[in-house]
């Protein structure tokens, strides 16, 4: 793992659980805006950023919650898998939009915090 990786990695570990859910909702949020521009190198670095985090997460939290976290990182892998062939068609990339649009939602349900009182 190269230094940068680490230095966010310790940087993203040091967050509590909610807030590090909520880093998840909001690059999945991002992956969605993504998906409708014309830049699929944001869509795949946002893709690689989000799976780290579910990584340095998932064993965290409560087993059900970390399942579904588990099950995003997995379609996000295989996206990626077939990524150019997803891209180029306007269907694909609407689905995929529309995927990381409710995952967003989702997990940020999860982390509680609009449930939080400030």
């Amino acid at each position: 793992m190269n230094q940068k990786l680490d230095k966010k990695q310790v940087s993203f570990q040091s967050e509590n659980t909610s807030n590090r859910l909520g880093h998840i909702a909001s690059n999945l949020a991002r992956l969605r805006t993504f998906c409708n521009t014309a830049y699929p190198e944001a869509v795949e670095s946002v893709a690689d950023e989000t799976m780290c985090f579910i990584e340095w997460t998932a064993s965290e939290i409560e087993p059900e919650y970390a399942e579904e976290l588990v099950n995003i990182q997995v379609q996000l892998a295989r996206w990626k898998l077939k990524f150019t062939s997803l891209w180029s068609n306007e269907s694909e990339r609407k689905n995929m939009s529309e995927q990381a649009s409710a995952w967003s939602e989702r997990v940020l349900d999860m982390s509680g915090l609009l449930s939080e009182t400030i």
